[in-house]
């Protein structure tokens, strides 16, 4: 999917016509991250690859808002959160939390009782929803769906 880098540049070049300089500076951090990615790897990327790029951005501002709120400067973490915004439109749909519990309790339902840990469920989990879901939410609904099935 050279497509996703394909489309990230022809959209940077709409938002510089559109003078949209948050737009324009996080496409150019995303096309950055391809260009370092690709260096780093020696090869060109594969559509995962481009993927997993937005991914870690996203992953990246996140974890900015975080420390920007923390920090009392909701100035930042608002341009953070909307670099964000403009991230995750490159992505696929993330599923709901209602969808990764329907996948947790699948999973729990194949384990076997000694099997059902916090490690081995996520490890399974992630395996089915990477990409797709957040981490966070998912290690959360983990955690609750374990504490529910041991009582």
């Amino acid at each position: 999917m050279a497509a996703l880098k394909d489309r990230i540049a022809s959209e940077l070049k709409e938002a510089m016509k559109a003078r949209d300089q948050v737009r324009v500076d996080t496409l150019r951090s995303a096309l950055s991250g391809f260009t370092y990615k690709r260096t780093e790897a020696g090869v060109e990327l594969t559509d995962a690859d481009e993927l997993d790029v937005v991914r870690k951005q996203v992953k990246q501002r996140n974890d900015s808002v975080t420390e920007f709120e923390k920090a009392g400067r909701t100035d930042l973490a608002e341009k953070e959160r909307r670099e964000r915004d403009i991230l995750m439109a490159y992505l696929p749909a993330q599923k709901s939390p209602e969808e990764v519990r329907a996948v947790v309790k699948a999973i729990l339902a194949e384990l076997p009782g000694q099997g059902r840990n916090q490690g081995s469920v996520m490890k399974l989990a992630m395996a089915q929803l990477r990409g797709v879901a957040d981490g966070n939410v998912v290690r959360q609904v983990v955690t609750e769906e374990l504490a529910a099935s041991s009582s």
